[in-house]
């Protein structure tokens, strides 16, 4: 590879994604919560929660999307020089996670390795310090390996219990084959407790309402900053897909509400442009729930698989505590091939489907 400190063209080379082989429909938790589907499939947006098995956890989601990226990338596991991994599923107080990934992958030696936390904003973070590491000169040609990797569940009867899912998004952050990446990005962060996990707890607490309002507030100031001076609404139908990280379908279509108004859009412009604009980059979360780092990068490789060299897409990437990030990226020619969504699909596809009788076991175990 190049070894010089000259700044490389730079983006993502490569993109790697993984889901555990378990399935349910959030309308056997509804039955077996006692409760109307409806709240879960209408006024959240859920349709299916991805789930482990005993013995399967965020290392193996993490190992399998990121042996995907390195498959369909042209360089070779020595050419990575950083490993950063972005989780909130952390499996030692100490030791990264990245280290137990690079374990598998046999990646050592030169290797700036570590775990970036910052709720589901982490995966958003390494990424962006890869991108700038390379922008950097530092990187002197060499390419980084950038995991969100989670396993989200709530105690059982908690009202984000149908929210619940797990995957990860490994990226190849390289030449921008798959999209550049802007070097220019727009953040908002407050700090807040509206989604958090003390130490030796099992579970997150959350104040949801407050937690709603801090993601509607930042989507606001973010995509406030990135349309500056232009016609927002404009701006917005230029691009092929706006990406959001996305907890739940519903609470994605409140912080666009929210935007549109802080635009003075019309209910109607607003209601269009959340269908041509976002609902399209959802589907695979919908299928999969909420994977907290790897949820938004889900959305953008849904939003890039088939996409036109040129073509233009923000991410709204949000974490609790709490920070934001909007920026853009922009396809490159192997968008077009979306390398990654075949073998997501077929994986979604082969997932077991259990009902609520497994799932009580699951959980139990």
């Amino acid at each position: 590879m190049n070894e010089t400190n000259a700044p490389q063209p730079t983006g993502i080379a490569a993109l790697g994604l993984a889901v555990p082989p378990l399935a349910m429909d959030v309308t056997e938790l509804a039955a077996l919560r006692g409760v109307d589907p409806d709240k879960y499939t209408v006024g959240l947006g859920c349709r299916t929660m991805a789930l482990c098995p005993d013995g399967f956890g965020v290392v193996d989601l993490a190992e399998t999307a990121a042996r995907r990226a390195l498959e369909s990338w042209s360089g070779r596991v020595e050419d990575i020089g950083l490993i950063a991994v972005g989780t909130e599923s952390a499996l030692d107080m100490s030791r990264p996670l990245s280290a137990f990934v690079a374990d598998r992958l046999g990646v050592r030696g030169a290797v700036r390795s570590y775990e970036v936390k910052h709720a589901c904003y982490g995966g958003t973070l390494a990424l962006r310090q890869a991108v700038e590491w390379r922008a950097s000169g530092a990187a002197r040609g060499r390419a980084a390996l950038v995991i969100a990797a989670d396993v989200a569940l709530y105690a059982p009867e908690d009202p984000g219990e149908a929210t619940q899912g797990a995957g990860a998004v490994a990226m190849i952050v390289h030449t921008p084959d798959v999209a550049s990446v802007a070097l220019d990005a727009h953040a908002y962060s407050e700090p807040a407790f509206d989604f958090w996990r003390p130490v030796g707890e099992s579970f997150p607490r959350v104040d949801g309402k407050f937690s709603l309002e801090c993601y509607q507030r930042a989507a606001a100031s973010c995509f406030g900053s990135w349309a500056g001076e232009r016609d927002a609404r404009e701006a917005f139908e230029a691009l092929r897909a706006a990406c959001f990280h996305a907890p739940f379908p519903k609470m994605v279509k409140k912080a666009v509400d929210r935007i549109g108004e802080s635009f003075e859009w019309s209910a109607e412009d607003t209601a269009r442009l959340y269908a041509e604009k976002v609902v399209p980059a959802l589907e695979w979360n919908t299928a999969i729930g909420n994977s907290y780092t790897g949820s938004l990068w889900f959305a953008v490789a849904r939003a890039l698989a088939g996409a036109e060299v040129g073509d233009r897409l923000v991410a709204f990437s949000y974490g609790s505590g709490f920070g934001a990030e909007l920026f853009e990226l922009t396809a490159g020619p192997a968008a077009a091939r979306a390398e990654w969504a075949a073998p997501l699909e077929a994986e979604l596809s082969a997932r077991e489907r259990i009902d609520r009788d497994r799932y009580v076991a699951l959980r139990a175990g």
